[in-house]
């Protein structure tokens, strides 16, 4: 079982589209059994698969010292995929966590589903306090979607020192520059500069048609080029999970164009210091798309 943080500081930058999307790849295309799991008060990633709102705010109960969260774990209309859905009661959740003081009270979590599911992904909320804490402690892989400005390498370099400020050894980092669009100088110096090596989902009205349709952009537009270019995230990530595991991962058969870039990972000191029970060491690698 690995566990898949869909990550960012900043709000609006693509991430709950990426999250919903590499779950369904996970459950559709990589057929593993695959909980989405919705930190974000918001409840975007819900909407977004088409659930209905749920009545009763109970998600943060599942953080209490006797939360089940089986219970409130339910499947969608893709075969594969559940989701645990998130409602307002999150937006205490940082309390809850300081309450608790219980900083792997997620990865605890996690581990009591592992059973059940090949790939758990977490669509996080926009903080850096204790949720976001939690979340460090329980991934295997941070995705960090990033908007091509200067604002946005800035939030990244705030939270990379802050969660080694907090974690020192943590999980590997993938920087995703989302909302690119070609056709601005700034986007292309950005690219060519600091966000080299980086992979790029490019902006899209596909994208913005999955919030109007309510399904993943995989489904909506299968084709088009940003959900090309989350495949070839999607495999990359894969490819990494099979390395920190110390088998090889498969790829889907999917043609990616040359235009998607390698995804470079920041790497840190091998994860079997970090969580021994789950993945062995493995040398540093870059993530490559096929």
């Amino acid at each position: 079982m690995a566990v898949i943080a869909v990550y960012s500081v900043k709000g609006g930058v693509g991430k709950t589209t990426i999250a919903v999307d590499l779950a369904w790849r996970a459950a559709l295309v990589s057929n593993h059994r695959t909980l989405l799991w919705d930190l974000d008060p918001l409840g975007g990633a819900g909407f977004l698969l088409g659930q209905p709102e749920r009545r009763a705010e109970r998600a943060a109960s599942i953080f209490q010292r006797d939360g089940r969260p089986r219970d409130l774990i339910a499947p969608t209309q893709y075969a594969g995929l559940s989701l645990l859905q998130a409602d307002p009661s999150l937006r205490s959740l940082a309390l809850t966590f300081a309450r608790l003081g219980q900083r792997r009270r997620l990865a605890a979590l996690t581990m009591q589903l592992s059973a059940e599911y090949d790939r758990i992904v977490l669509d996080c909320p926009p903080v850096l306090n204790e949720v976001s804490e939690q979340v460090i402690g329980a991934a295997d892989l941070v995705i960090v979607p990033l908007p091509p400005s200067p604002l946005s390498f800035r939030a990244l370099e705030l939270v990379r020192s802050e969660i080694a400020r907090q974690h020192g050894r943590h999980p590997p980092i993938l920087p995703v520059l989302s909302m690119y669009d070609g056709r601005r100088t700034i986007h292309r110096e950005l690219r060519a500069g600091q966000a080299a090596g980086w992979p790029i989902v490019p902006a899209s009205s596909d994208v913005e048609r999955t919030a109007v349709l309510r399904r993943p952009l995989g489904e909506v537009s299968p084709t088009c080029s940003a959900a090309r270019a989350l495949q070839g995230v999607w495999d990359a990530v894969e490819a990494k999970l099979g390395t920190l595991n110390g088998a090889p991962a498969p790829c889907s058969n999917i043609q990616h164009p040359a235009a998607i870039q390698h995804p470079a990972v920041i790497e840190h000191p091998p994860l079997a210091q970090r969580v021994p029970a789950r993945v062995v060491s493995a040398p540093a690698l870059e993530l490559r798309v096929a």
